[in-house]
């Protein structure tokens, strides 16, 4: 496997644990950015392959491998060998990712994730799933409205780095950024985590209202309303509001909801004309975040005591077999009342 030669080149190593299209796009950027980094994922054959062609022709097969971007397929020499640890997995595989680097790292090494949701079991947020198995460790997440392929390709490109560290915050921003990609700082984890889990539910439900022919009227009525209930839950939780009217929360929303590339969205539109949960995720072919997370949000909103009537009707297609025609009529038929 290639390594980048950290002697040779500025900026402490960083290691990417997840090999998808997402995980594979920020390797590429933090490498195209300055910085010496490893990618590691699961399928060692894939990753044979991506080493020695030099992409990732599963994922982003448009984007040629930066010299300082390396490959490990063994996860002990791709843990030991950088300063920080960024997750890009999906959210189902982060509590196990933690747990198999937990014994290996070192103590001065930081983590960071790109994984987005509350994890179904418990509804705890990343964050706090990393408090549990690594307490004390300094962390970071890294979120906003970002395809893999338009990163990939070095399509101009903003993102939000959020810790309560920092300085891990800054240093993680900076080594990101580059001539097409900004990356700012925040310090309200939990208002970044919480946009992060929650837009992909309200994506399937624009997805679903475009595939039964609804207008513009429709899809941005849902992203507003949408954008008001994502903010009731996490201003429950603990998020700052303000939080929700930047990149990590408004920007990925309105993202996820009006372009193709998103798989929530395709997922939506395809089970408006009449797939199955099952048909629809077969073709996407990839990770559909946000059909765990219509179960995983509906249950946080019940124990926060937030209403939540979009997520709310979303989870009850896909979990309770309701028709789509009973949900418009069960959102439309609301009470009326002020809307702030």
């Amino acid at each position: 496997m290639s390594v980048p030669d950290d002697k040779a080149r500025p900026g402490t190593p960083i290691t990417v644990l997840g090999a998808g299209s997402w995980g594979t796009a920020l390797a590429v950027q933090f490498a195209r950015a300055g910085r010496p980094t490893l990618l590691w994922g699961r399928n060692t054959a894939a990753l044979l392959e991506m080493d020695q062609a030099r992409l990732n022709a599963a994922y982003l097969p448009d984007t040629p491998f930066p010299p300082l971007l390396g490959v490990e397929a063994d996860f002990t020499r791709a843990v030991s060998s950088a300063r920080d640890l960024l997750i890009a997995v999906p959210s189902l595989a982060f509590r196990e990712t933690l747990a198999a680097l937990a014994p290996i790292r070192s103590a001065v090494q930081r983590i960071a994730w790109a994984t987005k949701g509350f994890e179904l079991s418990s509804g705890l947020l990343p964050h706090q799933i990393a408090m549990e198995i690594l307490p004390g460790v300094p962390v970071a997440v890294l979120s906003g409205p970002t395809f893999a392929r338009e990163v990939g390709r070095g399509l101009p490109t903003a993102m939000t780095v959020s810790s309560t560290d920092q300085a891990f915050a800054s240093e993680l921003a900076h080594s990101l950024s580059s001539s097409r990609f900004r990356a700012y700082t925040s310090s309200d984890i939990i208002g970044v985590e919480v946009g992060g889990a929650v837009k992909n539910v309200l994506a399937i439900a624009t997805g679903m209202a475009d595939g039964m022919g609804f207008g513009a009227n429709t899809r941005i009525a849902l992203i507003t309303r949408g954008l008001a209930e994502m903010t009731r839950l996490g201003s429950a939780l603990g998020a700052e509001a303000n939080t929700f009217m930047g990149l990590a929360a408004l920007g990925d929303l309105v993202l996820t909801c009006t372009d193709d590339q998103s798989r929530n969205r395709r997922f939506g539109f395809a089970i408006a004309r009449g797939r199955s949960v099952a048909e629809a995720l077969a073709e996407i072919g990839q990770v559909v975040e946000g059909v765990r997370a219509a179960e995983a949000v509906r249950a946080v909103a019940l124990r926060a005591g937030v209403e939540m009537p979009i997520a709310e009707q979303v989870y009850r297609v896909l979990y309770q077999q309701a028709p789509l025609e009973d949900t418009v009529a069960a959102l439309m038929g609301r009470e009326l009342k002020s809307e702030h």
